[in-house]
């Protein structure tokens, strides 16, 4: 019994190996899809980078794509410190099994010579009709030969464990020898992405001393943008709140067809208007509902905003190629008081690029402002703006999907916002990552 026991523990023990195998390769596999994301990220950055380096003066766009490039690279190594203690750890575990697996063998080699001694003591036929003969019934001479059938079947599979064993050991030892070469492997890539860290680091410092002697000049130009985006952000304003009273007019006006429709009762007189006048028990008020927007007082308002919502994390890019050169918020020149705020995205792309919709709607607005175009969408109460285009190719009250294009991208350089009403959001938090 003790050596079915321990047949049946190793069987066991073997199968929890592989399932433990199997489970770690998946996580390896995982950290490997997302470390050749970072990589075709890097790749992009890098040939943007190529595309602007003909420009013999720093900008704004060169530092945002370095700084973009640093944090991918900050990501690559992470990637690989977790493969490496993921590796780590299978190695350890590794080790742990083998020693396991070499106790589980020495264990079965000792019970099997122990079996074969007590054959060998035992060998002649004389002995085993001896053993069957010795019984004390007819019933009990059939058990004993049960008993050496059963003996000599259990010690053959004793056998075979210890084979299979061997066998497991050994593939054991091999995956050890290679997860300890796979270590080695990304250890040397390591290395590899913290040198060109440090490069990248220099580069980016160069840059950025590079546009501090310029900082009169880009104080101009911040100035300029700044003024650019308040132009901006006002006329869009002022068309969301253009389109919130027109749906406040809209309700209203509905609300009247709907009184219209169903008229009040009308009052009663006499002994009736007497019951009417009688006091009633005070009912506890109901609490008013909460107030939702404007632009989801119709059912279609509301679903589309819950639409928009549900999809935070997940829309489309507005530009098929390109890079954020300013990003949302409070940003500046490192090592100067140069600061500004964004009221969205500033993304460089390729003049003449399409510029398209993250998401369906209406075309609430196309306006001219410092001679390139303007389109704002609706998506219920989430409205998107699109600066910097020309060739406009939607028109106001439009009905749109997403994905379809708008316009061009004039000189390059697009202006994209994202108000919840008249609230500006950041994009980047609503945009799938590239």
């Amino acid at each position: 019994m003790d050596i079915l026991k321990n047949i049946i523990q190793s069987s066991l023990f073997g199968l929890l190996l592989l399932v433990s195998a199997s489970s770690t390769a998946q996580d390896r596999t995982e950290l490997e899809k997302q470390r050749a994301e970072i990589q075709a990220e890097i790749e992009q950055v890098k040939r943007r980078l190529d595309e602007t380096s003909s420009n013999k003066k720093e900008t704004l766009g060169q530092l945002a794509l370095l700084q973009r490039k640093l944090r991918l690279r900050e990501s690559a190594i992470r990637n690989l410190n977790q493969q490496i203690t993921s590796m780590q750890r299978d190695i350890n575990k590794s080790r742990n099994e083998i020693a396991t697996l070499k106790k589980e063998l020495d264990t079965l080699k000792s019970q099997y010579a122990q079996s074969i001694v007590y054959a060998y003591k035992n060998r002649s036929n004389y002995e085993y009709l001896n053993f069957i003969f010795s019984a004390t019934s007819f019933n009990d001479a059939l058990k004993r030969v049960e008993y050496l059938k059963a003996y000599r079947k259990m010690r053959e599979q004793h056998a075979n464990d210890i084979l299979a064993t061997q066998e497991l050991l050994a593939k054991k030892i091999e995956q050890l020898e290679k997860s300890i070469a796979e270590k080695d492997s990304v250890l040397a890539k390591q290395q590899e992405e913290r040198k060109v860290l440090v490069e990248e680091t220099n580069e980016t410092n160069r840059i950025v001393n590079a546009l501090k002697s310029r900082e009169k000049e880009l104080n101009k130009e911040l100035t300029a943008k700044r003024n650019a985006d308040q132009k901006l952000k006002s006329a869009i304003s002022a068309a969301i709140a253009r389109e919130a009273e027109l749906a406040r007019e809209r309700e209203l006006a509905a609300r009247k067809a709907r009184e219209a429709a169903n008229p009040p009762a009308a009052a009663p007189s006499g002994a009736d208007a007497k019951k009417e006048d009688a006091p009633v028990a005070k009912a506890d008020a109901p609490k008013p509902a909460e107030r939702k927007s404007v632009f989801e007082a119709t059912p279609e308002g509301a679903i589309i905003s819950d639409n928009f919502e549900k999809n935070k994390g997940r829309l489309p890019w507005p530009i098929d190629a390109g890079n954020i050169k300013i990003p949302f918020g409070t940003y500046g020149i490192p090592g100067t008081r140069l600061t500004n705020v964004n009221p969205g995205l500033t993304l460089e792309t390729a003049p003449g690029a399409d510029v398209k919709a993250v998401f369906g709607g209406v075309i609430t607005s196309v306006f001219n402002l410092d001679g390139s175009s303007v389109v704002l969408v609706q998506h219920g109460k989430y409205f998107t703006g699109y600066s910097g285009l020309r060739g406009v190719t939607v028109k106001k009250g439009q009905q749109i999907t997403a994905g379809e294009v708008l316009g061009k991208a004039d000189t390059g350089e697009i202006e994209f916002l994202l108000m919840l009403e008249k609230q500006n959001l950041d994009p980047e938090a609503w945009l799938r990552k590239k």
